[in-house]
C-alpha cells in the first residue's frame, strides 16, 4: 500500500475550483505499485501497467477491404471501360498466384492481395462476360486496398500505460496475438456508513430512520469504475469506536470512502474520529449541490468523507473521489467533456461557483436535442438522478440561463464509467 504523506490534501485556500481538485490528487497521490498478468477474458476495465507494443504490424499483409476484382491499376484504360481476363481466386485464409498484364483475379474481403495488383473494384461495379470482368473508368490507384501495417506498425505501442481498457482495447490487444496483458491491482476501498439513524435496506424502519442509500450508491460508483469495493456496513455514532474501526480500515486498503458526518455539528463524530487517528483537512468545493469534502489521511491511507445528501453524495464523487481512484489505479486522470445541447428552461445562480442542475434530454418540434430541467432541485431527491439523463454545467462565471441558450451536458454515463 502507497503510505501518504498526512499534509498530502492541505489547502489553504477558501474555494476549490473543481479542476484544482482533481490536480491535487494528480500531484500527491501515487499509484498502487503491486501489479499482475491478467488474461484477455479479465482485462476489461483494469489499467496497462506498462506500454504493450505490438511484435506484428497490422493488419500483417495487404488484404483487399471489399467483395471485387484485384488489378493492376497500370492496366487500365485512360478514359473509358477496361476488359481484363479472370485468371484466379483469393480468398480470406489463402494464398495466390500472381496477376499479370491484363489480368484480373475475384477477390474477397479480408483475403490478400495478389502480388502484382495494387487496385481492387467493387463487385458491384463490374460486369463479368464468361471469363473477363469489365471494369468502369475513374478508380484511383491502390483504392479498397489495405496496406500491411497501416493500422499499426509492429514494435509500435498498441496500449500507453496508463490506459483503462474498453472492449476495443481488448480486442486490439487479441489482434496483435498477445493472450494477456500486465495491469495494476485494483484500488481497495473501504466503505461504511455513519450514523444512528441510518438502517440497513430490509431491516425494521423505525420512526425518525432512514435506509441506507448512500453507501449501495458509492459500492456501485466504484464497482463501476474497476476499484476493488469493500463494504464495511454502518457505524453508529459513537465516537469511542468510529476511530478504532477506521485505523482498522486503513489497514489492507488504499482509500476510506464515508459520507455524512464529517461537518462541525455536535452528533458529527466522523472528523473528530479521523482527527485521532489521522490528519483531515475541510475542502470547500466551489460546486453545488456539494458541501465541504472531508479529505484526510489515516495512518498512510487516503480517507474522503462525502456529505450526506445522496444528490451531493453523487456530485462530489465523480469531481473528487473518481479522479483520486483514476489516480491511485495508476490510470490517466480524464474528466468527462460536456456537450453542448440547447437549455428548455430558465435558471439562476451565483457567480464564481460551477453549478450542476439535473436535466433530462427530449428532441425539441425543431428536431433540436434540449435540456429540461427536473422540478426539484433539492440535494436529498433521489429521483432526481433517476428520473434525468445527466446534469447541465454551469460555469464559474455564468449567472444565468435563458430558455433557448446553450448549456454544457454530462451524461451520467460519461461521468462513472
Amino acid at each position: 500500500m502507497a503510505q501518504l504523506s498526512d499534509d498530502c490534501f492541505a489547502f489553504g485556500g477558501t474555494l476549490l475550483a473543481v479542476e484544482a481538485a482533481a490536480a491535487r490528487m494528480a500531484a500527491h497521490v501515487p499509484p498502487v505499485r503491486e501489479t499482475e498478468a491478467v488474461g484477455l477474458a479479465d482485462a476489461l476495465g483494469r489499467v496497462v501497467a506498462n506500454d504493450v507494443r505490438t511484435k506484428i504490424p497490422l493488419p500483417p499483409f495487404d488484404n483487399s477491404a471489399v467483395d471485387g476484382y484485384a488489378v493492376r491499376h497500370a492496366d487500365l484504360a485512360a478514359s473509358g471501360e477496361t476488359r481484363l481476363r479472370i485468371v484466379g481466386r483469393s480468398q480470406a485464409g489463402s494464398r495466390t498466384e500472381a496477376v499479370g498484364a491484363g489480368q484480373a483475379i475475384r477477390i474477397f474481403t479480408g483475403a490478400p492481395m495478389p502480388e502484382g495488383a495494387d487496385t481492387v473494384f467493387m463487385q458491384e461495379d463490374c460486369r463479368v462476360e464468361g471469363e473477363t470482368v469489365i471494369l468502369p473508368a475513374g478508380l484511383k490507384p491502390g483504392a479498397n486496398r489495405r496496406l500491411r501495417g497501416e493500422d499499426i506498425a509492429a514494435g509500435a505501442v498498441a496500449l500507453p500505460a496508463g490506459r483503462r481498457l474498453g472492449p476495443e482495447d481488448v480486442a486490439l490487444t487479441a489482434a496483435i496475438g498477445c493472450t494477456e496483458i500486465e495491469v495494476r491491482r485494483r484500488p481497495r476501498v473501504a466503505v461504511f456508513s455513519t450514523g444512528d439513524e441510518i438502517v440497513e435496506p430490509g431491516k425494521p424502519l423505525g420512526a425518525s430512520a432512514l435506509y441506507d442509500a448512500n453507501r449501495y450508491l458509492l459500492l456501485a460508483l466504484l464497482r463501476g469504475m474497476g476499484a476493488e469495493a469493500h463494504d464495511l456496513g454502518i457505524l453508529k455514532d459513537d465516537p469511542a469506536a468510529l476511530a478504532p474501526a477506521l485505523a482498522a480500515a486503513a489497514e489492507g486498503h488504499d482509500l476510506i470512502l464515508t459520507s455524512g458526518g464529517v461537518s462541525t455539528g455536535e452528533a458529527d463524530h466522523v472528523k473528530a474520529a479521523v482527527e485521532q487517528v489521522g490528519k483531515l483537512v475541510l475542502w470547500r468545493l466551489a460546486i453545488k449541490p456539494g458541501r465541504p469534502v472531508a479529505m484526510g489521511v489515516v495512518r498512510g491511507t487516503a480517507f474522503a468523507g462525502l456529505p450526506g445528501n445522496p444528490v451531493a453524495v453523487f456530485v462530489t464523487f465523480v469531481h473528487v473521489v473518481r479522479p483520486l481512484i483514476q489516480r491511485l489505479a495508476g490510470a490517466e486522470v480524464v474528466s468527462a467533456s460536456a456537450l453542448p445541447v440547447r437549455a428548455a428552461f430558465q435558471y439562476k445562480k451565483k457567480k464564481g461557483r460551477r453549478e450542476y442542475v439535473r436535466v433530462g434530454l427530449r428532441r425539441g418540434a425543431d428536431g433540436v436535442i434540449e435540456a429540461v430541467k427536473h422540478p426539484q432541485d433539492g440535494a436529498g431527491v433521489l429521483t432526481s438522478l433517476t428520473e434525468t439523463d445527466g446534469l447541465a454545467e454551469l460555469l464559474e462565471d455564468r449567472v444565468e440561463v435563458e430558455p433557448g441558450s446553450t448549456v454544457g451536458f454530462l451524461s451520467y454515463a460519461a461521468l462513472v464509467g
